[in-house]
């Protein structure tokens, strides 16, 4: 093992690495920690990471990606699908001792749906008209339209009922920083460097091999893979492409490529002119050249709507967008723009500029996003680059709706539901899309018991937003996690990452 450069051993003594101890915790690496720790907020794949370890649903993935009862030991369907009646496993209990009981479901479905706690989660509830407890092991689900295969969404954490003093959740609730769940660790406590320390757990079935889990807080990705190189890190959750060659050609480090539900994009303010306009929008979306922003970030698949092309609503009759400076110019100049000395205006004689923001903490955002301020400069329209932070991110994007063009990723686990980014009343369809039919496409894929018609619906849902372009779907990227080989038996969840982790072992 070669010795530290000056820099990373600077890294080292500020303390951004915790001293080694063989066999006694896992360490892996985030952008950035967790403000809260509560599903019902959960706003980013490293929070999501944080609730598999802590958490339990209903039902999980096995190792095949098919639904398995977890907290639940079986699900019958009752009333033609219109009702199920959910069975608890038996001796489940919350990390603070006390059993698991039908009314935390019952509490956790009522805390998602209320108003008053605004959770981003919502969505994952809205098939469920009402839950009721049924005796003191049993919950019977009333849906809001029949579903044959309720299993298949009862994905969302269950949160512990007596910790809480009603269904309208605050995010200043104390529960985020002292939360419990049935999960295989318990929050131990947060450390001063923003990092999390989670301890093993059998209160809930099997106990992990791995008796620590350290999340750690390492901001700068330059050095996440110099600490794995330097063994101050047991895991990398993403590599960088950059960084693939010398990882894949370390001894004593394993990369496990896996395949994630998530894409890029680069959305419109649709509430907004003249991004209400799709003749602007389309010529826009002409003028990128999404191979040539993704080479520099690593491999992947052009896409051309709002889903991977391996899932089976992707449409693949629809291509990806290829630049067509022609294309464009003649959508804009339909539009009412003019394009002088090589600048393009709009119809009151003004230079065409716009404003275009990107997520901070998202990775390889600062290379994509300058690469494609070059490419709309060099067509002829100005643009102005912000990188928000977190805060102003959710202030500036979610709530005020102030841009003109976002830079994204949106990421999906199985179910790849949609609706919530594209429906006119969807939780996060910050981008004001609005368009009836495929408002009524999702509701009625949503609410089909047949699996063919709701490939059909959400193939047509592909073709309508690529058509009405409120955003341009740029790709799906390649992922590699990188492990350390101390590290055993590991499987890899492609959306949650921590799913079996009770089989890891560390030696």
């Amino acid at each position: 093992m070669p010795s530290p450069s000056p820099t990373l051993r600077a890294l080292l003594l500020a303390g951004l690495c915790l001293p080694l101890m063989a066999g006694a915790n896992f360490r892996y690496a985030e952008d950035r920690g967790p403000a809260l720790v509560d599903p019902l907020f959960a706003t980013s794949m490293g929070e999501a990471r944080v609730h598999e370890l802590i958490f339990e649903s209903l039902y999980t993935d096995d190792q095949n990606l098919a639904p398995v009862p977890l907290l639940a030991s079986g699900v019958v369907v009752e009333d033609g699908g219109r009702s199920a009646l959910v069975t608890l496993r038996a001796g489940v209990q919350w990390h603070d001792g006390k059993p698991l009981r039908p009314e935390d479901v019952v509490f956790t479905i009522a805390a998602l749906k209320d108003p008053g706690t605004m959770s981003p989660e919502a969505g994952r509830v809205a098939f469920i008209d009402r839950a009721e407890a049924v005796g003191t092991n049993q919950v019977r689900l009333h849906f809001v339209q029949p579903e044959s295969r309720p299993q298949e969404k009862l994905y969302f954490k269950i949160l512990p009922a007596h910790r809480f003093t009603g269904t309208a959740i605050s995010r200043n609730d104390a529960f985020h920083t002292r939360p419990i769940g049935t999960g295989p660790y318990q929050l131990s406590r947060f450390q001063p460097d923003n990092s999390i320390q989670l301890t093993a757990t059998s209160q809930s079935g099997r106990q992990p091999q791995i008796p620590e889990v350290v999340m750690r807080e390492v901001s700068d990705k330059n050095y996440q893979a110099k600490l794995l190189l330097y063994e101050s890190l047991e895991a990398l959750v993403r590599v960088l492409p950059r960084d693939l060659a010398i990882l894949q050609n370390t001894d004593g480090v394993e990369l496990y490529p896996y395949q994630t539900n998530s894409w890029w994009y680069v959305g419109f303010n649709l509430t907004r002119t003249p991004y209400d306009d799709v003749r602007v929008r389309k010529g826009l979306s002409l003028l990128v050249d999404g191979a040539a922003l993704l080479a520099p970030v690593g491999t992947g698949e052009l896409i051309s709507g709002p889903y991977v092309p391996s899932s089976p609503y992707y449409n693949h009759n629809v291509k990806p967008l290829q630049q067509d400076s022609g294309a464009a110019r003649a959508l804009l100049e339909d539009a009412g723009y003019t394009r002088v000395d090589g600048r393009w205006h709009t119809p009151k004689g003004e230079p065409m500029a716009l404003r275009l923001a990107a997520p901070r903490g998202l990775e390889s955002a600062q290379e994509v996003i300058i690469n494609l301020q070059s490419q709309l400069v060099a067509q002829g329209v100005q643009v102005q680059v912000e990188f928000l932070d977190e805060a102003g991110w959710k202030a500036r994007v979610w709530r005020q709706h102030d841009f003109d063009m976002v830079l994204g990723q949106w990421s999906f686990d199985r179910s790849e539901d949609i609706r919530e980014q594209f429906h006119s009343q969807g939780t996060r369809n910050f981008g004001g899309y609005n368009n009836p039919d495929v408002d009524r496409l999702l509701d009625e894929a949503r609410a089909s018991l047949d699996p063919t018609e709701k490939k059909a619906k959400l193939r047509e849902v592909h073709l309508r937003t690529h058509e009405d372009a409120p955003m341009v779907f740029l790709w799906t990227m390649d992922s590699y996690s990188a492990v350390a080989n101390t590290v055993r038996n590991v499987s890899v969840h492609p959306f949650y990452y921590f799913t079996w982790v009770r089989d890891w072992r560390l030696e």
